[in-house]
């Protein structure tokens, strides 16, 4: 049994202690297995850790759960991701309440070049249906990775229309490996695991209760870098998607429909209130996101052709393992003053190499 692996998960185990406050932890203890030796007196000098944290720190209990996770795991061919491993879904570990530890299985590969969120109503209309399939279909071919919640309506049908077209495609839950909700999916995700598979935050004997869903909702936002809602209501899950996506400025698309439809009403919204953009076709999202046909060619092109000095090189190689990255990670990924990075980033983008992003966050293009 691997001692580091029985760490991080007593780590998501501990009372009072979220995400937020276990990166935290590791961040000032100076990793996983060292949260759990230090002495209290050290523990106490961590800024906002409270006396409970600490005596849940140092309850030796956890770890006895902790081994029942792991004898899961190991039985159910289930991949532990740690926030800090290279497997991990690099866009969500960029958003600050991403988790710190995922359970997922298949054989997906969270980090492909290309990925996109497809939500929607679970009360899909035959309009939203042939929408989805055709947005998926024209997608195929591509290395591109379909993430949804494989709930009813929408989700279900990005899904089935991925495995159709031999696109990856992940469901992410909102309960632990030990069930799928809805059961009647259970199929699908087993064709799902093909090419993709399942993916949660939840340890086992979590059931489906209706706060999952919003967390589930943040790691389907934040590990894409797109999300297209097709088809919601006034108020809906899909919705929660959505937003989060914006906040974590990331692109978001909506199918427009008739102001009357109530299947319409949250996607109208979104474009009224200038959360998403309206598109029609999935050319429309390719555009807006640089996924042209040829931008596999006009990359290595740019890299044969474009003349980089030394500090251009060196940004361009750290932007390689990060979609969305802010400038201060680049500085010191870089060892650059942030001024001489901003400096190159400009020089960058002038080049047509990189763009820039919402807050702070550059894009290699």
């Amino acid at each position: 049994m691997s001692q580091l692996l029985l760490h991080q998960i007593a780590l998501t185990m501990l009372t009072d202690v979220g995400d937020l406050t276990a990166k935290k932890l590791i961040a000032y203890c100076g990793g996983v297995e060292a949260v759990f030796s230090e002495s209290v007196n050290s523990l106490r000098k961590i800024p906002n850790i409270s006396s409970k944290v600490i005596q849940s720190i140092k309850n030796q209990k956890v770890f006895s759960e902790a081994e029942k996770e792991i004898n899961f795991i190991e039985k159910n061919n289930i991949t532990p991701l740690f926030y800090l491993d290279k497997s991990y879904p690099q866009r969500l570990k960029a958003c600050n309440d991403g988790p710190i530890l995922l359970y997922s299985k298949g054989n997906a590969n969270f980090n492909a070049e290309r990925s996109i969120a497809i939500v929607g109503t679970r009360q899909a209309s035959e309009y939203g249906l042939e929408i989805c399939n055709e947005i998926v279909s024209d997608l195929g071919g591509s290395d591109t990775l379909i993430v949804s919640g494989l709930a009813y309506g929408i989700d279900a049908c990005s899904h089935r229309n991925a495995v159709k077209n031999s696109l990856s495609t992940v469901g992410v839950l909102g309960h632990g490996l030990d069930r799928i909700y809805p059961s009647q999916h259970r199929e699908l995700s087993e064709q799902m695991m093909h090419k993709g598979g399942v993916l949660t935050e939840f340890r086992q004997g979590v059931i489906p209760d209706r706060q999952n869903f919003p967390m589930r909702n943040r790691i389907v936002a934040g590990m894409t870098d797109a999300t297209l809602v097709i088809e919601s209501k006034a108020r809906g899950g899909s919705l929660i998607t959505a937003y989060l996506a914006f906040n974590y400025n990331r692109d978001v698309f909506a199918i427009p429909g008739r102001p009357k439809d109530k299947n319409a009403i949250g996607c109208n919204n979104l474009i009224k209130n200038n959360v998403a953009q309206l598109v029609l076709s999935s050319n429309d999202i390719k555009k807006a996101l640089n996924w042209d046909d040829n931008e596999s060619v006009n990359s290595v092109q740019k890299q044969l052709f474009i003349d980089l000095d030394e500090n251009e090189q060196k940004v361009v190689d750290v932007m390689s393992f990060d979609t969305d990255i802010q400038i201060d990670k680049i500085s010191i990924d870089c060892g650059l003053s942030m001024s001489k990075t901003a400096v190159v980033l400009l020089n960058l983008e002038f080049k047509g190499v990189v763009k820039t992003l919402p807050g702070k966050q550059y894009r290699k293009i």
